[in-house]
């Protein structure tokens, strides 16, 4: 069931996801090689929870931090670790979840660590450029199909694949709510978009084959020819004529300057 979110319960959600762009922020300010992923995790978790939130993948299903924290090949839900210690020219996509007055927030931001190659970063601009044209069809009237085939359309263009076991998801009361955001799809398929329809639409591009593979974590996705991946997430409102993106990366912005992508 698809759930309509008044202009009220949008609000509320917008505040969320300011908070979570706040964290990724004071996250961002601590990339830098040699730097653990569990204290980046530490960071997220503590500033959270300072400002009222709570982190919402912690404990979810036995997940056990409040970050992904995927490195290089790992596509989506790393584990954050002591023994995972970021070097120049890692790429980090950095995954989380926050709930404040009722309502989740959700997005992801891919991270550079030090210098990191040119074909890394184009992976990197590419998949930024998936996540905002994705973003571009979430308006009143188009169908679901449109967002996922923007997306897949301009991945498989630049000469990359999409993950198709992981996807994007309705997002409000809950973490993850009806409708799955393929990042693969046709335009002209699946439910009309509506006004008021919140979304998480989360690209996640492999400059690779799109094969996945599961470590024995139970958890961390990895491209099983181990090339990078890159994975960025909005959290965003249906609107008339232009989506109303609810995430912000303004904080990261501030953080990495001329490094932001």
């Amino acid at each position: 069931m698809v759930f309509l979110k008044t202009d009220e319960e949008v609000e509320l959600l917008r505040a969320a996801n300011r908070l979570l762009g706040m964290a990724y922020g004071e996250v961002a300010k601590a990339i830098v090689p040699g730097v653990t992923t569990w204290e980046l995790d530490k960071i997220a978790h503590d500033f959270i929870c300072d400002h009222g939130g709570i982190p919402s993948c912690l404990g979810y299903e036995g997940y056990p931090a409040t970050l992904c924290t995927s490195v290089n090949e790992q596509v989506v839900h790393g584990i954050p670790s002591k023994d995972v210690v970021l070097k120049d020219g890692d790429i980090v996509s950095v995954d989380g979840c926050v709930l404040l007055n009722g309502f989740h927030a959700d997005s992801a931001y891919t991270f550079p660590v030090g210098e990191v190659s040119e074909d890394v970063l184009k992976l990197m601009r590419t998949t930024k450029e998936c996540l905002m044209l994705g973003v571009e069809q979430a308006v009143t009237g188009h169908r679901l199909g449109d967002i996922s085939y923007a997306i897949q359309s301009h991945a498989e263009g630049a000469k990359y694949n999409v993950v198709r076991e992981f996807v994007g998801h309705g997002i409000g009361r809950e973490m993850h709510e009806d409708p799955e955001v393929c990042n693969y799809g046709r335009r002209g398929n699946g439910i009309v978009l509506k006004s008021g329809m919140t979304l998480a639409i989360e690209p996640m591009v492999m400059m690779g084959r799109r094969n996945v593979i599961i470590e024995d974590d139970g958890w961390t996705a990895r491209a099983a020819d181990r090339k990078p991946a890159a994975h960025y997430e909005y959290s965003v409102c249906v609107r008339n004529g232009k989506a109303d993106i609810l995430s912000t990366f303004d904080y990261i912005k501030e953080v990495l300057k001329e490094r932001f992508i």
